[in-house]
C-alpha cells in the first residue's frame, strides 16, 4: 500500500474557487470531521458525492448540518452556486456543474455501479474550473473517483486524499493514489487546515 507523504502546493500559490469531495464507506463520519472545521462564511463552493442507496431519501445533507456551521444542503437542478455552501448529490442522480453559476443533475448511466458518481462530478467540475479547483478522495470500497482525480490532476488542480491507513475505507483513496502521480495523501485534519489556508487573507 502506497504511504506518499508529499506537500501539496503552497496555498498562496494557487487561486482555488472550488472544492469537490467524493466518499463512500465511512463517509459520514470523515465528512464530519473535515467539514465542521470550515467556519459560517467560508467564501469556497463545495461539491459532494456520497454513495447513496437509489431508492428512499437520503439524510446526508440534515446529518451533516448537525454538526457543521457551513451551510450544508442536497443540491437541485438547474439551482444556482453559492459560495459558502456545500451540496450533496441526491440519491440516484449524478452531479454536474453547468458552470461556475449552475450545478446540473443526471440520470445517465451508473459508473462503478454508482449514481451519483464521483468521477462524473470530478470530470465535470475539471472541465469547469481547470486549474483553480480541488479534488478530495475521502474513504470508500470502490475505485469511483481515481479517474476523475486524475482529470482534475491533468487539468492543473489541487489532488487530495484521504490517507488509505487512516480510511474506514480504503480501496477509493488508495485507487486515487495509485492513478494519480501528483496527488498528496493527508490525514482529515490536515485536508481540513488546508482549505482553511487556501482562503486565508495573503
Amino acid at each position: 500500500m502506497s504511504q506518499r507523504q508529499l506537500t501539496p502546493p503552497r496555498p498562496e500559490q494557487r487561486r482555488v474557487e472550488g472544492i469537490v469531495i467524493g466518499a463512500s464507506a465511512g463517509a459520514l463520519e470523515a465528512l464530519s470531521i473535515l467539514l465542521s472545521k470550515l467556519p459560517r462564511d467560508y467564501p469556497l463552493p463545495i461539491f459532494g458525492v456520497v454513495h447513496l442507496p437509489a431508492d428512499g431519501k437520503s439524510v446526508l445533507a440534515e446529518c451533516l448540518q448537525t454538526k457543521c456551521v457551513i451551510r450544508v444542503r442536497e443540491a437541485d437542478d438547474k439551482e444556482p452556486i453559492q459560495s459558502g455552501t456545500v451540496y450533496f448529490a441526491p440519491p440516484d442522480y449524478h452531479l454536474m456543474l453547468d458552470s461556475k453559476q449552475r450545478l446540473s443533475l443526471s440520470s445517465e448511466e451508473p459508473v462503478w455501479y454508482s449514481r451519483p458518481s464521483v468521477d462524473v462530478l470530478f470530470e465535470s467540475a475539471a472541465e469547469v474550473y481547470g486549474g483553480s479547483l480541488i479534488g478530495i478522495v475521502l474513504t470508500g470500497a470502490s475505485p469511483d473517483g481515481a479517474h476523475g482525480l486524475h482529470a482534475i490532476e491533468q487539468a492543473g488542480g489541487i489532488a487530495l486524499v484521504q490517507r488509505p491507513d487512516l480510511s474506514y475505507a480504503s480501496t477509493m483513496p488508495q485507487a486515487a493514489l495509485d492513478e494519480c502521480a501528483r496527488a498528496t495523501a493527508l490525514e482529515l485534519t490536515e485536508i481540513a487546515d488546508y482549505l482553511l489556508e487556501v482562503v486565508a487573507p495573503k
